[in-house]
């Protein structure tokens, strides 16, 4: 489990294809300060566990329903990478409760600049779109962003709005995304639970 706060901007060292999965090597000398065998660490919001770490690095395997679901299958070396270790139970919990669990992706529509932040529109896949509400928590590639405005239930095509902070701006990729840009999306998992369970009872 993770908060969304990003620890470290990092990079891809190397990319492994193996036969349906892949070992990706990613370069992240905070994260990996305290890392061993066994450990989970998100990367642009997809959760890994680490396989080995080495002088600043550490490497894992991706499955291939992972690289289906995320940007991890285009990512090569020199890819920058939002990093984040699972969060500890008795810290503060700065965002909000991701999972790691990718649901899909989308692509930077628009970018708005002002003095002070960034509004950023990102196309939503329609399966997703209803869990995803005004002022409600979303995960764009690892980090933890408060909606500020959604596409209407009955539009076409299904988006959704950020505000970036400077903070954000600097520390993680999202200052760097550009328009038709991938990012990784993971929706609150509890609505998805609270549909679930609605349509056990509608059974």
């Amino acid at each position: 489990m993770f908060t969304g706060i990003v620890e470290e901007l990092g990079a891809v060292v190397s990319v492994e294809p193996l036969t349906d999965a892949a070992r990706v090597t990613v370069r992240g000398p905070f994260v990996t300060s305290d890392a061993k065998r066994g450990d989970s660490i998100s990367v642009n919001g997809v959760c890994l566990t680490v396989v080995r770490t080495d002088d600043g690095t550490f490497t894992a395997d991706v499955m291939a329903e992972t690289l289906r679901r995320s940007s991890l299958a285009t990512a090569g070396p020199g890819t920058p990478v939002n990093l984040e270790r699972a969060a500890r139970i008795d810290a503060r919990l700065g965002g909000h409760l991701v999972q790691g669990h990718v649901d899909g992706t989308g692509a930077v529509l628009a970018r708005d600049h002002s003095e002070h932040w960034d509004i950023v529109r990102i196309s939503l896949p329609s399966a997703l779109g209803r869990y995803v509400v005004e002022k409600g928590s979303v995960t764009v590639d690892g980090v933890s962003l408060t909606v500020v405005d959604v596409a209407p239930v009955d539009a076409a095509d299904q988006w959704f709005a950020v505000s970036l902070v400077p903070t954000t701006l600097e520390l993680t990729t999202l200052g760097r995304r550009e328009i038709g840009d991938v990012v990784n999306l993971e929706v609150d998992v509890v609505a998805k639970y609270v549909e679930r369970q609605l349509s056990w009872r509608d059974a």
